[in-house]
């Protein structure tokens, strides 16, 4: 159950996702929240940059992939955020209570409802009471084609033309609105609230990450830079590409940090060797042909996109055997240190 302003939103049926969507981006509550976001100036987050800085020790972060999520507790956690989000859609959900905020990095309609269940599970701690959960979406853009309008059925199925944010925004909200919690809307920075157009009307994101403070619950744009997007960032990167045929991750996030000890257990993925001959195949490809090939949005990816892509191509061609990454099927555990670096254990 969703509700705007302290009043619970009735516009639409519930399995409506489409009609509510539609109404969320009209609500003058969440304009203004969108207008507001867009004036604050964004911050960049560097472990480098912060472990420079005269202070006792650098803030205490924990960011998220695409198809990630992960819960921080205000007690152990300053900011938890994202970024690298074009047709992508950040969820926050922020217990007012307890402080715990999930942050997931959502790519798929089909990830949505396993997801929110994997998120909740880790933000409501005390079942006995109804929890006041504070929701932000952020990201997503107008992708679709200009010809070809949004469908309003709230059917599941769509074709490129259609977009890629459309249907994932419409299942969020559906999904929101669906759930016996209740969720309080804050921000809805999706889709043409979060367009810009350049001078010949193409279409690009304004905001593509944001951070979170725990303590606070406050929402900024927010970019990050290599240093902060640890621990071990080309083996998650692979998670993200090799997941949808691992039949553990299929119609879930993927799991990747302790809320309890701030540590990462980065979850195992398997992948066929199979992946090792379509690397090497991707690699020959031109990198207006790789980011044609390998983006759902070629032009308003990050001008890093492509070297990160080749980057995790490289080891899935020398690592075919997902057990070497993942001996035993166990989780790669890493915990923080003094300095904000990351250490396996």
């Amino acid at each position: 159950m969703i509700s705007v302003d302290g009043v619970p939103f009735c516009n639409a049926s519930p399995s409506q996702g489409s009609e509510i969507l539609e109404a969320l981006l009209e609500h003058p509550v969440l304009i203004s929240a969108s207008n507001f976001l867009k004036s604050i100036p964004e911050r960049k987050i560097s472990v480098l940059e912060e472990s420079g800085l005269e202070r006792s020790s650098p803030v205490k972060h924990v960011y998220v992939f695409q198809r990630e999520y992960a819960t921080a507790d205000p007690a152990l956690v300053e900011l938890v955020g994202t970024d690298e989000a074009t047709t992508c859609v950040g969820l926050v959900i922020h217990n007012r209570k307890t402080g715990r905020t999930s942050v997931a990095h959502m790519d798929s309609p089909r990830i949505v409802n396993l997801g929110l269940t994997q998120m909740l599970s880790s933000v409501i701690i005390d079942h006995a009471s109804a929890a006041e959960l504070d929701v932000h979406l952020i990201g997503g853009y107008e992708d679709a084609s200009p010809e070809h309008p949004h469908g309003m059925d709230g059917s599941e199925f769509h074709t490129e033309s259609d977009g890629y944010s459309f249907p994932l925004c419409s299942k969020i909200v559906e999904a929101l609105q669906q759930s016996k919690e209740n969720f309080h809307i804050q921000t809805v920075c999706v889709l043409k609230h979060n367009t810009r157009r350049d001078s010949d009307e193409n279409a690009y994101p304004i905001f593509t990450g944001f951070v979170v403070e725990t303590s606070t619950g406050l929402v900024r744009p927010a970019t990050f830079d290599r240093s902060s997007r640890c621990p071990d960032e080309i083996v998650r990167r692979v998670r993200v590409t090799v997941s949808s045929e691992d039949p553990t991750w299929s119609g879930k996030l993927l799991e990747t940090y302790d809320t309890h000890s701030d540590q990462f257990h980065i979850a195992p993925c398997s992948w066929r060797p199979r992946w090792k001959y379509l690397a090497l195949s991707l690699q020959q490809l031109s990198d207006p042909e790789f980011l044609l090939r390998c983006s759902t949005s070629p032009d308003a990816e990050a001008s890093d996109f492509v070297d990160n892509q080749r980057k995790l191509l490289d080891y899935l061609i020398q690592h075919p055997n997902w057990r070497e990454t993942f001996p035993m099927g166990k989780p790669r555990v890493f915990k923080r240190t003094a300095d904000g670096q990351w250490l396996r254990c």
